[in-house]
């Protein structure tokens, strides 16, 4: 029988870079996880495609979601819902593969009460000065906006602390490493891989 997947969860404050690092990730040919995307019922940004960077929902759609209990998490963030498709999720995971998710700290923590196995990876900005900088050259923010970023982000760094690894991204690549090597030594967590040596001993 194999093995169940595991679920990796990436978050951090906004204008981090998660979607980069992800993208990163899912670029190099030795990435084996299964991506699930997010639905959220905000604007696209330049580039992004519906079904590929997200499911871009009306409000009305994503409230029905909600009430059909059909979200592993969600959460509303800056005027704007996001949240992960549940049955995808949990589909592959039983199929034997991993599961990557790249959500916002509210989503990551209500994922953590339901699927305390997980692994959960902070992705932290070198300084505060940096991560302004970087949703300032996005140039997609107001002023006010950027300020209440900045004011979310203080308070989502201080729940570091639900999270197993942190991860500083100061480079792209540096950062999408570590987060494998993570991964490589996840799978080999004695917790994860006991049962499987234990039934060596019984066979005859």
């Amino acid at each position: 029988m194999h093995e169940k997947g595991l679920l990796i969860v990436l978050s951090g404050p906004s204008g981090v870079g998660k979607g980069t690092v992800r993208k990163a990730i899912f670029t190099q040919e030795d990435t084996s996880f299964e991506y699930s995307i997010s639905a959220t019922t905000r604007s696209p940004r330049e580039g992004e495609v519906h079904g590929v960077d997200y499911f871009f929902e009306s409000r009305e759609t994503f409230e029905k979601l909600i009430e059909q209990d059909k979200l592993l998490e969600f959460a509303e963030y800056v005027g704007n819902y996001y949240g992960t498709p549940v049955d995808y999720v949990r589909e592959t995971l039983d199929a034997g593969k991993d599961v990557f998710l790249e959500i916002e700290v509210q989503g990551a923590r209500q994922v953590r009460e339901k699927f305390p196995e997980g692994l959960f990876i902070f992705l932290a900005p070198p300084s505060l000065s940096e991560l302004k900088n970087r949703i300032v050259t996005r140039g997609t923010e107001t002023e006010d906006l950027i300020n209440n970023r900045m004011l979310t982000a203080r308070e989502e760094i201080e729940m570091m602390d639900l999270y197993d690894f942190v991860v500083e991204n100061d480079q792209v690549d540096l950062a999408c490493e570590r987060i494998k090597s993570i991964v490589v030594a996840e799978h080999c967590r004695r917790e994860r891989v006991q049962h499987r040596y234990k039934k060596m001993l019984e066979v005859d």
